[in-house]
């Protein structure tokens, strides 16, 4: 099938009749033509790629946030908003109803994008020659934090079974921390691996960093997508201990397809913390859009119903990725995600030549994401963003597998 096929074309009144009535369930099946606006995602490579990398799903927002935006927009007046933001309300809410996490109002520190979030948490909590540890393979902004920020890199690679499952190597973790280690980043649900780590695992990150003086940094973006049987739970909604020794950030982004409105968001409990996180801030990170304030409140108060639907569609996606795998791509093997809508694909076992992103991208024309930029652990694997119409996620598929069997 040629991709062209599926996108709707009368993409302009699509939008108008969701707006009319919000209540609509969204036709996930619908593919937006994203050639034809500033999407970083479909631009990245020629007409003909079918782009499954970047993780920017490839559906409308919901319909409650459009028409927000569009009410915002037709006031005419885009001033410096306020501080005391009824978003921070809507977060507070939120942490309470879905975590019982009891947060307050300024501990809420507002921030345009969660990887400013963690590369000021290097600044704020490390210096020069201080240390800040991930674990491999991890996603490609938090491997380099360290090096960006001019802070020492530190890495406890993950282990993992013959079914692709993802684990923390206590050893190696507790052995890579030493003097010079201030500060851990974790990535739950993970990113690129699709874990969502469980309350025992946590519970013994959170007790080695607190004997070993070693602050926590929890990105926790991808915390709503998370698939049935598992549960995302916040570090710091742990214990107050922990709360006091982790900074938290979470957005709307990834949930409700919004990160061009860098609307993101800091739980730092620890008043001292928080105060040094702000200072490291100031004349760096500027404050939230306008627009993504207005968003994000839309999604966190009125999209309740559109993230079950998402989340429905999106664990039929997974199934149905998972299953193509086995049927008709053998030398392909895939742990199935927790969380995230992001597959890791382990590609080893396909005897082709050079990495399997470029040889997908040459040879299949989809763009992944090539396993070695996460780190060495991820070489022989690629990454695979099924946050996408089932039809494009089936036609990819079958280029990949038509690419195999012609090599």
């Amino acid at each position: 099938m040629n991709i062209s096929v599926i996108v709707n074309q009368d993409y302009n009144t699509s939008i108008k009749l969701i707006i009319k009535d919000t209540t609509m369930p969204i036709d996930f099946d619908f593919l937006p033509n994203r050639r034809d606006s500033d999407s970083e995602k479909w631009h990245a490579f020629d007409e003909n790629v079918l782009p499954m990398w970047v993780a920017d799903m490839d559906f409308l927002s919901p319909p409650a946030v459009i028409r927000a935006l569009q009410e915002r927009v037709a006031h005419g007046v885009f001033g410096y908003g306020v501080k005391a933001h009824p978003f921070i309300e809507a977060i507070i809410e939120r942490m309470e109803r879905f975590y019982h996490w009891h947060v307050t109002p300024e501990e809420v520190v507002l921030l345009p994008g969660v990887i400013p979030g963690f590369h000021l948490a290097c600044l704020a909590v490390c210096e020069e020659n201080q240390g800040v540890l991930v674990q491999t393979p991890v996603y490609t902004p938090l491997l380099f934090a360290a090096k960006t920020t001019n802070r020492l890199p530190q890495e406890a690679p993950l282990s993992s079974d013959a079914m692709g499952y993802y684990y923390t190597d206590w050893d190696a973790f507790e052995t890579t921390i030493d003097n010079r280690t201030q500060l851990f980043i974790l990535c739950n649900p993970h990113n690129p691996v699709g874990r969502v780590y469980k309350q025992e695992e946590l519970l013994k990150i959170a007790e080695i960093c607190l004997q070993k003086g070693v602050i926590i940094c929890s990105d926790e973006i991808h915390c709503d997508l998370i698939f049935p049987g598992h549960t995302h739970i916040p570090i710091a909604s742990l214990d107050n201990e922990i709360a006091q020794n982790t900074i938290t950030l979470m957005s709307p982004s990834k949930t409700y397809n919004l990160a061009g409105l860098k609307c993101s968001y800091a739980i730092i409990q620890n008043p001292d913390l928080r105060e040094r996180y702000r200072s490291a801030a100031r004349g760096l990170i500027s404050s939230v859009n306008l627009l993504g304030l207005v968003a994000g409140l839309a999604a966190y108060r009125e999209a309740e119903a559109w993230l079950k639907e998402l989340m429905d569609y999106l664990t039929q996606n997974r199934d149905t990725l998972a299953q193509f795998i086995r049927s008709y791509l053998p030398g392909i093997s895939m742990f199935q995600p927790e969380g995230t809508y992001l597959a890791w694909l382990d590609c080893r076992q396909l005897n082709i030549p050079g990495e399997p992103g470029e040889f997908f991208l040459r040879n299949a024309r989809v763009a992944l994401n090539d396993g070695k930029i996460y780190g060495k652990e991820g070489e022989g694997f690629v990454r695979l963003n099924f946050g996408c119409p089932r039809l494009m996620l089936l036609e990819a598929l079958e280029r990949m597998k038509n690419a195999v069997f012609v090599k």
